[in-house]
């Protein structure tokens, strides 16, 4: 800053500035370098990446989200996009890599405006009026879809066509499905909301992808707690303890004095009486299964051995909230309150083993609001990998069962609303025009890189797909494993209009957040020149980083 002829420092010294058209290059570099790292993963012919962080350890995915969130970058307006790829993730499950691969495409067409010497709110407030009308004329292509298995497949289908589980993306969408189902609950007004906290994921390597299984119930990892507990209840009554079944002792330094050796015999006695009644007050409200979430004494254990419940202790407060919710049980905070009515029911708990560990398995509730999916896979990586497709299936199940709404993929949206929008443009005047505009074509870029990436000419694909369209031809996109355009209502390649949706919005504020700044200002990190002791300064900065000194290989 310079005031009056003389240079006013306002910044520290370490301090870098960019402003002006320098700063949105920059950004705009920066954030159109993450939408191309994803760019070739998109679609069911996508390519996957490995990711390998600083420990060695090894990712091997084409989930948008997982990439992005092991990415580790520095320039502020790439973890922006990175921010806008979690958000969409948070909220909808599915469609990471489409809206930021349209928030790089927004940024590449906002930079040609801005050479145009377009302003920058002018191009905000273009995208802005563009963004609405595309959300509301979602509405004009979507259809309704009823709830049911039938229905619901092509949906979870169409978001594993993309994900490395082809061997078994039929059960893997199955599962979701039924889980789904099982755990969505009635609202007032007739809809429905699923909450997928209720669904549990548990990986256990062996076997195939295809022996994965649901369980109409939880599956908690720990064992029963004596030997001589049953192994396996059928018809179990379930008590949720939130309490300690021991005789607690005192939080202060307690001094007994006993004069006779019979007063020892009475101490342990009574002991003894308390836990045995704690036993008889469960075995009262007709449990034979107790999930304890705090700790159970020995003598406790062996009591109920005697009666033949079954007990578990220490499991988790989530896990305790999801057997609640599978099995109906009221989860109870003193043994006093322990009723009847606070009985949680299954067809059967047993302990069995996967691989090394014990688990413990409670299976057919009768119409759980929790369930367990066990995933089944040869490796860490297919599991892993076999999760995050399965996370997206649910999501996206999710998304239709709660709206009923759907619209085509493929990049059929794109093209509807790229006409739409285009309309749009020729009505509004001045520059916003141009933006609106710009905001138009930047929607083509997913039925081009759905086309790039399997193969085809996205130029060809692209005009064949503008020219085919028309208001009985609405549904047509791009079916990739036939090379060719095609109905995806028909093809059953479809979407929950939830994901495009929040796509658009989160692609469109990542745009017109980062097109708004004009002017970066970043504080390095100081760098510790102090020498170490005994050492170079610098912490031998100079020997190449090669850990010892020169010549010494």
């Amino acid at each position: 800053m310079v005031m009056n002829g003389q240079p006013v420092i306002i910044l520290k010294e370490n301090t870098e500035r960019n402003t002006g058209r320098e700063a949105q290059k920059n950004n705009i570099a920066a954030a159109s370098a993450i939408a191309e790292a994803v760019r070739s993963t998109l679609g069911p012919l996508g390519m996957d990446k490995m990711l390998v962080d600083s420990l060695g350890d090894v990712i091997i995915t084409n989930d948008g989200a997982t990439i992005l969130d092991e990415l580790d970058v520095e320039h502020p307006a790439a973890k922006l996009i990175i921010q806008v790829a979690k958000s969409q993730d948070k909220e909808v499950g599915d469609g990471t890599t489409s809206a930021v691969i349209i928030a790089g495409e927004l940024l590449k067409k906002g930079d040609e405006l801005l050479e145009k010497k377009v302003h920058g709110t002018t191009i905000v407030d273009g995208y802005k009026i563009a963004a609405e009308a595309a959300i509301e004329a979602l509405d004009s292509i979507a259809k309704e879809v009823s709830i049911d298995k039938e229905s619901l497949l092509p949906i979870a289908l169409t978001s594993l066509n993309s994900k490395s589980v082809h061997t078994a993306k039929q059960h893997i969408a199955e599962l979701a499905i039924d889980a789904v189902l099982h755990i969505k609950e009635e609202q007032e007004d007739g809809s429905y909301v699923a909450d997928l906290d209720n669904v549990k994921i548990l990986q256990k390597q062996g076997k195939s992808l295809e022996e994965s299984s649901l369980i109409k119930g939880i599956a908690i990892d720990k064992e029963f707690l004596h030997p001589a507990m049953p192994k396996e209840i059928k018809d179990a009554k379930i008590a949720l303890i939130n309490q300690n079944i021991e005789v607690n002792k005192t939080e202060f330094d307690a001094e007994i004095r006993i004069t006779d050796p019979m007063q020892v015999q009475q101490f342990l006695d009574n002991e003894q009486r308390m836990i045995e009644e704690m036993v008889e007050k469960i075995a009262a409200s007709g449990a034979n299964v107790v999930i304890c979430q705090k700790g159970i004494d020995d003598m406790a254990q062996y009591f109920m051995a005697k009666k033949g419940i079954a007990a578990v202790r220490r499991v988790k407060k989530s896990d305790m909230e999801k057997i609640a919710k599978a099995t109906g049980a009221n989860i109870v905070t003193s043994l006093d309150e322990l009723s009847e009515k606070d009985i949680g029911k299954a067809g059967k708990v047993f302990q069995t083993k996967l691989g090394e560990d014990d688990y413990i398995f409670i299976e057919e509730c009768a119409s759980p609001l929790a369930v367990t999916i066990l995933l089944r896979g040869s490796s860490k990586y297919a599991t892993d990998e076999a999760e995050r497709a399965l996370t997206d299936a649910l999501s996206v199940v999710r998304n239709v069962v709660e709206d009923k709404k759907v619209v085509p993929g493929g990049g059929a949206v794109e093209i509807h609303l790229n006409q739409i929008i285009e309309k749009l443009a020729k009505k509004t005047p001045g520059k916003e025009r141009l933006a609106i505009q710009a905001f138009a074509e930047s929607l083509l870029i997913i039925p081009a890189t759905l086309a790039e990436n399997a193969g085809l000419d996205p130029i060809e694909i692209e005009a064949e797909l503008i020219s085919t369209y028309g208001p009985k031809k609405k549904g047509w996109g791009i079916d990739v494993e036939e090379g060719k355009i095609a109905n995806m209502f028909e093809k059953g390649i479809i979407e929950p209009i939830r994901v495009k949706k929040q796509a658009i919005k989160s692609a469109s504020e990542a745009a017109e957040m980062i097109l708004r700044i004009d002017d970066v200002i970043a504080t390095k990190k100081e760098e510790n020149n102090q020498a170490p002791p005994g050492g170079m300064p610098g912490g031998m900065g100079g020997m190449g980083g090669m850990g010892g000194m020169p010549g010494m290989m």
